[in-house]
């Protein structure tokens, strides 16, 4: 017997936003917003880090380097 997993917050808005369909066109566009806010969320937490940890543009390089 499979087991249920609870819907995510966003997963239950979602559900509700969108209960009728939409055509092909309008859903890549929610899913392009999506993606860039998610990103932009990302974003924003590597450059906290980065701040936090005084990283420059070296220590990228040799991240970057290695193997």
């Amino acid at each position: 017997m499979p087991t249920m997993t609870k819907l995510s917050n966003i997963q239950q808005e979602l559900l509700k936003m969108y209960s009728t369909d939409i055509d092909d066109k309008e859903l890549e566009e929610v899913k392009d917003i999506l993606g860039k806010y998610f990103a932009n969320k990302a974003t924003e937490k590597a450059n906290k880090f980065w701040d936090k940890n005084k990283l420059s543009n070296d220590d990228m390089r040799k991240w970057l380097d290695e193997k």
